[in-house]
């Protein structure tokens, strides 16, 4: 979940929990790729957000939802 965004006001929205993608590169520089509201994946300071532990049916209707997503934006 973004808990800082104020040097991405427009990239990421407070309070809203966003997709992330492995990335050790990354994390080695204290950095997590998300993907933000331009729908794509940019590495940002891991500090800018919080980890969300989903319960297996929050973690399953989440899955869903993106899926649905991606493939509406596909079309």
């Amino acid at each position: 979940m973004c808990v800082h965004n104020k040097a991405y006001p427009a990239s990421l929205e407070l309070r809203k929990v966003y997709r992330t993608l492995p990335d050790a590169d990354g994390e080695r520089d204290k950095l997590i790729r998300v993907i933000d509201e331009s729908g794509e994946d940019y590495l940002y300071p891991k500090d800018y957000f919080a980890r969300v532990d989903l319960s297996p049916a929050a973690r399953k209707r989440f899955t869903e939802a993106w899926e649905r997503a991606d493939v509406t934006a596909q079309r």
